[in-house]
């Protein structure tokens, strides 16, 4: 959640190439510095010289042009970013809706601000806020959403380059996305560490869930430290592979699919602006978020924009997430498709748990009450695996 490094500009992440077999002799003029190169295209930008007119590959700003462009054979790696927004329709509530977000309703732990229950430097000194939380929000008592599983639909046919989330529900690895399927910006907790670092012993979900549900200060066994879950806090830094992804995935993005994240932590928000200037932008948020501002018009780094005179790429889909992945599914003929996928695996997570829940159970998440209707979530434990996986696995 904090920024150890300072993220690559949009310029540079535009410009990086498959590295070459052979040199090449530098370009005449070059001037073999690529720090000099770089503000020398910032100036230019920030002037608005030399960047020329940016092909448009939408033929309509809207969910139907995406949809269109999604069909054309032309989109074939996709990015999805997704915040605690995807999974308020399972129950976790996000960081910063008024009265409802985790933010607004932490009074009880008596903490010196609310960021505090995730600050490294609190938890080393109080470490019981942040587990007596995380009893109440630990993986495993959630069910995915109709957006974690849209996210399913587009790697099974062959759309989906990566999702970076910043969600510590592990409900994307729920839903049957793999490791190498995922980012996980701000980590999980399908792992913890001991935070002595002489030891660093490493532990595993069942272990940490053991130590949470009893009420017990997770202690190692090796040197009795304390006993952090992978997840990253504000004052740590992010994973290694966030930044080795990132260098390689979004250069090659032919749509960037934003959904439920306000854009606020950073570097998790730079990232918009990593893919190549013609890349469409989709954002699924019940509120506007990401937009230019003045200190990034100044920058020459571009923020969303839906509804300048100059919008070419961005589209924003207001409402929960859910709904949004539902009217694109629509638009591309899948809703049918998602709505099986949803009622077929909802209702093998609650059978491997015993749960028994009627999979005619809905909510109306597509506002049609009939072909949307998809099974209610419901706060019963759920496997750390797909069911499609167990499947296999069986």
């Amino acid at each position: 959640m904090s920024d150890p490094e300072a993220p690559i500009s949009g310029a540079e992440a535009d410009s990086l190439q498959e590295p070459q077999e052979e040199e090449s002799s530098p370009a005449e003029g070059s001037t073999e510095d690529p720090e000099m190169d770089f503000l020398r295209s910032l100036f230019a930008r920030m002037q608005g010289l030399g960047s020329g007119p940016v092909e448009q590959v939408l033929d309509e700003l809207s969910l139907e042009g995406m949809a269109r462009y999604m069909q054309s054979g032309d989109c074939k790696n996709i990015i999805c970013m997704v915040g605690a927004g995807i999974a308020t329709s399972a129950g976790i509530p996000d960081f910063r809706s008024p009265g409802t977000g985790l933010y607004s309703n932490l009074q009880k732990y008596d903490l010196p601000c609310p960021e505090a229950i995730f600050e490294i430097g609190y938890f080393k000194q109080h470490p019981e806020p942040f587990f007596t939380l995380a009893r109440e929000l630990y993986p495993g008592q959630f069910k995915p959403t109709v957006c974690h599983y849209f996210m399913c639909m587009l790697k099974e046919k062959g759309l989906l380059r990566r999702c970076y989330t910043q969600n510590i529900d592990t409900l994307e690895r729920v839903a049957g996305l793999q490791e190498e399927d995922l980012i996980e910006a701000h980590g999980t907790f399908h792992t913890s560490h001991c935070l002595n670092f002489l030891c660093r012993e490493e532990y595993g979900l069942p272990w940490m869930k053991e130590k949470i549900f009893s009420e017990e200060i997770p202690k190692c066994e090796k040197c009795n430290s304390l006993v952090k879950p992978d997840i990253v806090f504000f004052g740590e830094t992010l994973p290694s592979r966030f930044s080795s992804s990132m260098l390689s995935d979004f250069p090659r993005c032919d749509l960037l699919i934003i959904m439920g994240t306000s854009l606020s932590v950073q570097p998790f928000a730079s990232l918009i602006r990593k893919v190549p200037r013609k890349t469409p932008r989709l954002l699924i948020n019940r509120e506007k978020s990401g937009e230019t501002d003045s200190q990034m018009s100044f920058m020459g780094t571009e923020g969303m924009d839906f509804d300048s005179e100059k919008a070419y790429r961005d589209v924003v889909f207001l409402g929960s997430c859910d709904d949004g992945c539902l009217a694109l599914a629509e638009k591309l003929g899948w809703k049918d498709e998602l709505v099986a996928m949803v009622t077929r695996e909802h209702a093998a997570i609650d059978a491997a748990e015993g749960g028994g829940a009627s999979a005619s159970a809905a909510n109306q998440s597509s506002g049609d009450g009939e072909k949307g209707a998809v099974p209610e979530q419901k706060d019963k434990p759920a496997e750390q695996t797909g069911a499609r996986e167990r499947e296999k696995e069986e």
